[in-house]
């Protein structure tokens, strides 16, 4: 007789909507213009879509370029692509050490200080293969560029460096470009930006590639576009800022209800049990819900070790046979109780949906997000690696 065997099934998993990137993808190239290049930002596990199961749904859908914060991000990016032309480009953290692996690897990184530009040039000595580079420009971010006064004596060592040194761009980001309140900010930054494009052309003889706007920039800016834009939130089916929907919708003559990018997420669990509880009853850790009639509670195994925040205690809510079902008591490590007393006929093993649709309703993270007071990005980011996910069409 065989041994039983243990299924290994997470108490939830996340699936990814390809038909819902595609769309996505199209909307969005259908706004760039004309031989405006698209880097797929995949940073924080790639918005917390899991970048091992995003990259190769990415990938089918036509992406050929991902912008990562980190070399182990990149690294990761490597270990999945199926497309071996696929480049990667790192736009924030990698050490000195990790300098020669890179160039090795044909990774593409920014550079916003003179010691990393040194560091860059030995590693290509050493590798004997140019390094890959995007000079960053600060412009008024006011984080991490080249400042005003080093961007000519910058382009002057790239240049007499070319033997080491792939110029692939100059690139900047702008600060806040989901909200009208930094409108003359964001234009300002614009301006210093051609200025550094400007000197860069009189010294290396023509403009290098250049890219500044992420999704809320280029939406909003369409003038700066340059030759790459780098799209996060977008991609997933989220705008920026509310601000960002109001004038895509205002300018493009789309409905509220009618909201051309879609969600590619969708979370789920399951019902791990159902009891009823006497009215005047207690539900959970301490006095934090008193049941006030006789109840039907289901438990979920979820919890704010999973991102569902302590926050959401008696406040959250879940959708179960369509109906969105309010939790009750405090939010668990692993587990949360929710109210079905007015759903019918409610069992164990039933869907459970935390982010996604159920029925024609359905919980956004925006509204997810509202419950806890934090950012989409927040909120997508937060959810941990472990959480298996999966393609769907």
């Amino acid at each position: 007789m065989s041994k039983p065997s243990l299924k290994s099934l997470q108490p939830s998993h996340i699936l990814l909507s390809k038909t819902a990137f595609q769309q996505n993808i199209s909307f969005l190239r259908n706004r760039l213009n004309d031989g405006v290049q698209f880097s797929s930002v995949i940073k924080g596990n790639a918005y917390g879509h899991g970048i091992s199961s995003f990259i190769s749904m990415a990938e089918e859908c036509g992406i050929d370029h991902f912008s990562v914060f980190s070399a182990n991000e990149a690294d990761g990016v490597l270990k999945f692509r199926n497309n071996t032309d696929t480049k990667i480009m790192i736009m924030g953290m990698i050490r000195d050490e990790e300098l020669e692996w890179a160039v090795e690897n044909g990774i593409e990184f920014y550079i916003f200080d003179m010691a990393r530009l040194d560091t860059a040039i030995e590693a290509a000595k050493k590798i004997r293969k140019r390094a890959r580079i995007h000079l960053q420009i600060e412009t008024g971010m006011n984080r991490t560029g080249f400042e005003e006064q080093l961007w000519e004596p910058v382009f002057d060592v790239v240049k007499k460096s070319r033997e080491h040194l792939k110029l692939m761009g100059l690139c900047t980001h702008f600060a806040g470009a989901e909200s009208v309140a930094n409108y003359y900010r964001i234009q300002n930054q614009n301006r210093q930006f051609q200025k550094a494009l400007k000197i860069a052309e009189i010294v290396f003889g023509d403009r290098p590639f250049a890219h500044a706007s992420s999704s809320a920039a280029m939406l909003t800016y369409p003038e700066m576009h340059y030759d790459m834009v780098r799209i996060g939130i977008a991609q997933y089916g989220f705008w920026p800022s509310r601000e960002t929907f109001m004038h895509q919708m205002k300018s493009n003559g789309f409905k509220r209800d009618d909201d051309p990018l879609k969600r590619v997420m969708t979370w789920k669990s399951e019902v791990m049990n159902t009891k009823w509880v006497n009215e005047g009853d207690f539900i959970g850790y301490g006095n934090v819900y008193m049941a006030g009639r006789n109840m039907q509670i289901a438990t979920v195994p979820i919890g704010y070790s999973h991102g569902f925040g302590r926050n959401l205690t008696n406040t959250g809510y879940v959708l179960i046979k369509g109906e969105r079902a309010g939790v009750v008591g405090l939010v668990n490590m692993n587990m949360i109780t929710v109210d079905i007393t007015d759903i019918l006929n409610v069992e164990k093993g039933e869907e459970v949906v935390l982010i996604g649709r159920q029925h024609g309703n359905e919980i956004t993270v925006a509204s997810f997000s509202e419950m806890t007071n934090h950012l989409n990005y927040e909120i997508l980011t937060r959810l941990p690696a472990s959480i298996p996910r999966r393609i769907s069409v």
